[in-house]
């Protein structure tokens, strides 16, 4: 799972144990993919575990997700939010062979995936929305009207 975090350029405080704990559970299919034949072929073709790119943005109104999910349909992608975490979910299709055609060398990933945020304190989970467009989701999470600044307005006696 992964948390939606400021970064902060004034903050010192790195934590590498956070960084290894993440390269430990990646570790296997960095270095042992899945390996996948198909009949016929002489060699192995090997298909790793794939979790799509995501980039995540924040302006004074909403967080910004956006995904990577190349060659998806809309109907193959869930996302969810519950109990303050927000998922993202779905299945690429490998493409049936074709009589006539032979893959000689996949590398693009395929399969099942689900990324998971912690959202922040002031974002509202009651208010997201998505599109879908060109291969990109995008997930919009609103900001909280409790977490915006208010300006106060001293007076002078």
């Amino acid at each position: 799972m992964n948390t939606i975090v400021r970064l902060d350029p004034t903050r010192t405080g790195w934590n590498p144990f956070k960084d290894l704990q993440e390269l430990e559970t990646r570790w296997p299919s960095l270095f042992f993919p899945r390996a996948a034949t198909s009949a016929g072929d002489r060699e192995a073709m090997t298909v790793a575990e794939w979790s799509p790119l995501v980039d995540i943005t924040e302006d004074e109104k909403e967080y910004l997700i956006k995904a990577e999910l190349p060659e998806m349909k809309k109907e193959d992608v869930k996302l969810r939010v519950e109990n303050e975490i927000l998922t993202i979910s779905g299945e690429r299709k490998f493409e049936k062979e074709v009589t006539g055609k032979r893959h000689h060398r996949v590398e693009r990933s395929y399969g099942t995936f689900m990324r998971s945020f912690s959202l922040p304190e002031d974002a509202d989970g009651s208010k997201v929305s998505a599109d879908y467009k060109d291969g990109v989701l995008k997930v919009h999470l609103l900001k909280s009207e409790k977490a915006k600044p208010k300006a106060i307005e001293v007076r002078v006696a």
